[in-house]
């Protein structure tokens, strides 16, 4: 089931990469979502240090949303791409 779990999300990841850049937002916030439950379940099912490997993959596939994200909840007004300003 894991790897399903996995395989499905990663499917997701790449057709919501190829969306225009506006569409991109609500879908990638989905994933953005469930990636740290799939990253626990890795952890507890595999082994601590594949659980390890996922949560480097996710943080580099998603490091500027969650740059976006960090700085918001600092309170800063960080830069949105134009395509997301319209």
């Amino acid at each position: 089931m894991l790897f399903w779990a996995c395989i499905l999300w990663v499917f997701a990841a790449t057709i919501v990469a190829m969306l225009p850049m506006r569409r991109q937002y609500v879908p990638g916030v989905a994933l953005l979502a469930v990636a740290p439950l799939l990253i626990l379940w890795i952890g507890i099912s595999v082994a601590w240090w594949a659980g390890v490997l996922a949560l480097a993959a996710f943080i580099s596939m998603f490091r500027n949303p969650l740059r976006y994200f960090w700085a918001k909840a600092r309170g800063q007004n960080p830069h949105l791409p134009k395509e997301l300003r319209e």
